[in-house]
């Protein structure tokens, strides 16, 4: 089994305490994340050789990112360090009939300012198997969605498994093109993709019609059914799209699940009811952490798609970006045992 290497940003996070807003009080919790970082951090816990790969500033922020990722046993060798600053991103978080809400800072940052030669991809991608990315990447600047581009062509010459989570961002957006312009040439070259209820139709111009059902706080998974066979009748190469199913009954209340559909056959997980939501933040991550973790180690996409599901519900009750569990937790959690009795 090669190593797992994922590509993006990571960003300091800035969150005030408990469930104060931002500024309530003089104080902020300062931590790192992103989504593609979140992943490696999950990879990594399962026991898997999970490489990160970014541009960092060549500071002490750059070097602090490193040093936690380490922390998890996250392989940064391959980091670039070059000029700009580190991302951040402020959380304030929701609870109840109050939504969370992000805002970026990332105008000018190190990766941002990357482009198509920027990064030696023969020596990143050496004794790699699976390459991850998702789609903030691209969302970033003209620069990195070209460097994008050229990450999954390099992945796919030497015969690399690629996912790509699409994680629509309208935020990010704001070079002068539309994700529908960027993130069907990057779904070419994926063998996984992963998208949540809205991903589909903002990245790769395919209407699943949930958006109403959703914020009612329902899901209809027939319909997701089909617009996981519409994907793949689009993208001939692709051999899967997982879809994660998130009933937002409140911001303390989600109803969690997710379905896969492949060449064969489409699969439904179990469904969780996820109540006193301490972050969810990372849930996607934990999800896609989960199911590359799955489709791995397991003999079928059933076991794969449960033990995702059940990374990423665990995911909801620890806060920050990175999923602190192991692979029995999610596993106990995927065999039935959500009772969260006190284990002596």
């Amino acid at each position: 089994m090669g190593k797992y290497l994922s590509f993006g940003e990571i960003m300091l996070r800035l969150k005030a305490p408990q469930n104060e807003r931002l500024f309530q009080s003089p104080m902020l919790e300062a931590t790192f994340g992103g989504g593609e970082a979140n992943v490696a951090v999950s990879l990594a816990n399962y026991g898997m050789d999970a490489v990160f790969l970014s541009v960092l500033p060549d500071n002490e922020l750059g070097a602090e990112c490193v040093r936690e990722l380490r922390r998890f046993n996250v392989d940064t060798s391959r980091i670039v360090f070059g000029k700009g600053r580190l991302g951040i991103y402020f959380l304030d978080k929701g609870a109840n009939q109050l939504p969370s809400r992000v805002v970026y800072d990332r105008d000018g940052t190190a990766i941002s300012l990357a482009g198509p030669g920027d990064i030696d991809w023969a020596s990143a991608f050496e004794g790699v198997s699976w390459f991850h990315m998702t789609g903030i990447t691209p969302a970033i600047s003209q620069g990195l969605c070209d460097l994008s581009a050229e990450a999954v062509s390099e992945a796919k010459k030497r015969g690399i498994t690629v996912s790509c989570d699409l994680n629509y961002r309208k935020k990010l957006w704001g070079y002068g093109k539309a994700a529908t312009e960027v993130m069907p040439q990057i779904a070419e070259y994926a063998d996984v993709l992963i998208a949540n209820e809205e991903d589909c139709q903002k990245s790769l111009g395919i209407c699943a019609e949930t958006a109403d059902d959703v914020i009612r706080g329902a899901v209809d998974t027939r319909r997701y059914e089909e617009i996981g066979e519409r994907v793949l009748e689009a993208f001939p190469k692709l051999s899967m799209i997982a879809i994660t199913l998130r009933e937002s009954h409140s911001a303390s209340h989600n109803g969690w699940s997710a379905c896969l559909r492949d060449r064969e056959r489409f699969y439904l997980s179990r469904k969780y009811e996820i109540t006193d939501i301490v972050d969810r933040v990372g849930g996607g991550d934990a999800f896609a952490g989960g199911l590359i973790y799955g489709l791995n180690a397991y003999s079928s996409k059933q076991e794969a798609l449960e033990f995702a599901v059940a990374a990423s519900c665990l995911k909801h009750s620890i806060g920050g970006d990175f999923n602190r569990i192991g692979v029995k937790e999610a596993e106990a959690l995927a065999k039935g045992d959500g009772s969260g009795r006190v284990q002596r």
